[in-house]
């Protein structure tokens, strides 16, 4: 039975549309894929430049600092847990600079160790110096320890598990209930390389 004109042109007309539909939604899907690669490309590009601009300042802070900093690498020793029972402190260097404060911004190095002498962490690696840790959410124990240092000072810390990782402890080094030392240098406050807008937009897109 032969279709009446009427109907093949409505034919015709309902499988344009839908041609152009499904080509419209792969234009819209290439235009989508095209923009991802864009935004990859953005992003690892400044993943990249950030990283590179860390890395000179980290280089450039560890060569000026190394050499004063290294000498403190044979202190650490192994102590009586039992024996520690309050936070002290001990100069090793004076500084010269600000003093620390309670909400003084600084940045430092530092050595930390445990009663067997064990170091669990430390700025020291293979030859120079990580980044310097800025001031902010450190233990109780530091935070009080710091107080009235210099900047350019370096301290040894002796905490008690109660103002260090307390009955949670941090790792196997640092079981808990368990006392720790650090030496801790205090360097000027260094200038924060901001993260790039696209990385955090990045990472809370992808939380």
């Amino acid at each position: 039975m032969a279709t009446p004109r009427s109907q093949r042109i409505g034919i015709l007309i309902i499988a344009l549309v839908m041609i152009a539909g499904t080509l419209g939604s792969f234009l819209v899907m290439g235009l989508s894929i095209n923009n991802q690669k864009i935004d990859q490309t953005q992003l690892e590009k400044a993943s990249n430049n950030y990283q590179l601009e860390v890395a000179s300042q980290t280089m450039e802070l560890s060569g000026k600092y190394y050499g004063d900093f290294i000498e403190y690498m044979t202190v650490p020793s192994s102590f009586n847990a039992d024996d520690i029972k309050e936070l002290t402190t001990k100069d090793l260097k004076v500084g010269d600079g600000e003093e620390i404060k309670a909400d003084t911004q600084y940045n430092a190095y530092y050595i930390g160790w445990n009663p067997e002498g064990v170091i669990f962490d430390q700025s020291i690696a293979e030859g120079t110096l990580k980044a310097p840790i800025a001031s902010g959410s450190m233990i109780a124990g530091w935070n009080e320890g710091v107080i009235g240092m210099k900047v350019g000072g370096v301290r040894e810390l002796t905490i008690p598990s109660d103002k260090a990782y307390g009955a949670i402890g941090s790792g196997e080094n640092i079981p808990a209930d368990t006392p720790i030392k650090f030496i801790v240098m205090i360097i000027p406050k260094v200038t924060e390389i901001p993260i790039p807008d696209i990385i955090l937009q990045y990472y809370a897109n992808n939380q």
